[in-house]
């Protein structure tokens, strides 16, 4: 008499339990999504009549983006997060760079990590990747760069995938005489993704990555991290990495290097080097911010610095602070080094989205700089490099 209900209760549970697996999958990714990538300001964006209309001439260049990480399609307008092409569009961005990210540690921080945890596993199984992702970060960094593909694939022509100087020049001359559409190129947040084996870089190259950093947020087998346990610099596989991805055209991103990977890269790179996302201990004075002295080093090889928008990087929560940080760069080491690095979409809450660059636009006028240097911050100098740094 008692086995039978007992029996019942545990089909009960077991209906139950597969109910909630799909449940799950659906309703977990999404909120995950939101509670990290916050706006703390809801669209629509006010902006002067003079920012709005010189907005409208930018050629607006972003050098960090972490979209591809989440579970939303690319392709369509999203209500959460930072960026999509729609999105990208509206706001009247050129050129994105989307980002890869193949593991971050638990308890993440910017003073010290280290790599014996990882997120990515859990997210990648929740947001129903495939199983190749689950234990390889090899995968999940080509996975990604197949989602930028499919995107330009799926856009009708509005996104362009951008790989050489010639898909970029292309893009600009069609984009002068029609705002409507959008482009990107794929970057990777650290060399952990390599797996140990150089013969990777080769790999990414053939699937359009085209920019890389030795490090994310914790010291692997190419150098240390500014948020790592050991700090050091460029180990002998580093310093092979770095010309290897030279020889081929690809750009070395410092964002998150040690003090000693910076030193260690600006003395080998016969290339522009970049820094994908930060801010300037000049003004936000943090282990994550560069130092007057590294800005000069990264200036030094016709590199750029791309400040971000998050309050880590700028000690502020509105596009004023994100002048605020522009303006000391550009007054250490000249207008001509200095882009835009919002980290959209990396875990981090942003004053807006990216229809909402005009306020930056705006910022940079009230800081006092001319259109034209406006033209070079918001786009022109990450043109200029990436025109010299990208493959024929």
């Amino acid at each position: 008499m008692i086995a039978n209900p007992l029996k019942k209760i545990g089909l009960v549970f077991l209906v139950l339990f597969l109910g909630a697996v799909p449940l799950l999958f659906l309703v977990v990714p999404p909120v995950a999504d939101s509670k990290l990538n916050p706006v703390l300001n809801r669209p629509p964006y006010v902006a002067s009549e003079r920012a709005q209309a010189l907005h409208k001439q930018l050629t607006i260049v972003d050098l960090h983006a972490d979209t591809l990480l989440w579970q939303r399609d690319p392709v369509a307008r999203n209500d959460r997060g930072h960026v999509d092409i729609p999105r990208l569009i509206e706001g009247n961005v050129a050129l994105q760079a989307f980002t890869i990210v193949t593991k971050t540690p638990r308890g993440l921080n910017i003073e010290n990590n280290n790599d014996q945890s990882d997120n990515i596993t859990l997210l990648a199984i929740a947001q129903l990747w495939p199983r190749s992702t689950w234990r390889s970060l090899k995968e999940r960094a080509l996975y990604q760069a197949v989602r930028l593909k499919d995107a330009a694939e799926r856009s009708n022509g509005n996104f362009v995938f951008i790989k050489t100087k010639s898909d970029l020049a292309a893009y600009l001359k069609r984009r002068a005489s029609d705002r409507r559409m959008s482009a990107g190129f794929l970057g990777v947040e650290g060399a952990h993704a390599l797996e140990g084996d150089l013969n990777n870089i080769d790999l990414f190259y053939d699937y359009g990555i085209r920019m890389m950093a030795p490090t994310h947020f914790f010291d692997n087998d190419i150098g240390g991290s500014a948020h790592g346990v050991t700090k050091g610099g460029l180990t002998d596989k580093g310093k092979q990495m770095v010309k290897r991805m030279q020889a081929k055209s690809m750009i070395v991103d410092l964002a998150h290097a040690s003090s000693a990977v910076i030193s260690d890269v600006l003395q080998i790179s016969t290339r522009p080097v970049v820094v994908s996302h930060t801010g300037v201990k000049g003004t936000c004075n943090n282990t994550r911010n560069l130092s007057d002295e590294q800005l000069k080093g990264i200036a030094k090889t016709g590199g750029l610095i791309g400040i971000g928008y998050w309050e880590t990087a700028v000690c502020g929560r509105d596009a004023k602070a994100i002048a605020r940080a522009i303006r000391y760069t550009a007054n250490v080491v000249g207008v001509e080094y200095v882009g835009l690095g919002s980290d959209f979409d990396g875990a981090v809450a942003e004053p807006f989205d990216t229809t909402g660059l005009v306020q930056v636009t705006d910022a940079l006028i009230a800081e006092g700089f001319s259109d034209d240097e406006i033209k070079l911050i918001m786009g022109g100098n990450a043109i200029r490099v990436l025109s010299l740094s990208l493959p024929a």
